[in-house]
């Protein structure tokens, strides 16, 4: 018997998300909700599905994320590493293509933290002369 579900966890700033690939009619759900519905710009919604469009898969599996912590940029971009990795479980033949890509490579980039003495991380206060 074919295994039909492929999972994959993937992070992005402080969001992590968990993506399950199934046989499917092509749906795209997160955390319930369809994916427009969820990520609300369209920006973020290319960005998530990048890895569907490149191994042209977008109408023939249908996924299911979950996704938390973070806000909508980091959730979309933890979302794509899952998927992308999901789909490297899927079939071997894409792992080339999605890291060609570079959905394969996870964003190492985090908040830097504030330091002491400054109103952020690198900003500083005014000077005054007098």
């Amino acid at each position: 018997m074919e295994k039909t579900e492929y999972a994959a966890t993937g992070r992005r700033k402080c969001s992590v998300a968990r993506a399950v690939i199934t046989n499917g009619d092509g749906g795209f759900t997160i955390n319930g909700s369809d994916i427009a519905a969820y990520l609300k710009r369209d920006p973020l919604v290319v960005h998530a599905t990048e890895a569907l469009t490149i191994t042209e898969m977008s109408g023939k599996v249908a996924v299911v994320c979950r996704a938390s912590g973070g806000g909508l940029s980091g959730q979309a971009g933890a979302v794509r590493l899952a998927v992308a990795r999901a789909l490297a479980r899927l079939n071997e033949d894409f792992r080339p293509t999605l890291r060609q890509n570079g959905l394969l490579t996870r964003d190492p980039r985090e908040v830097e933290r504030k330091k002491y003495g400054r109103p952020k991380a690198r900003k500083r206060f005014q000077y005054s002369k007098r």
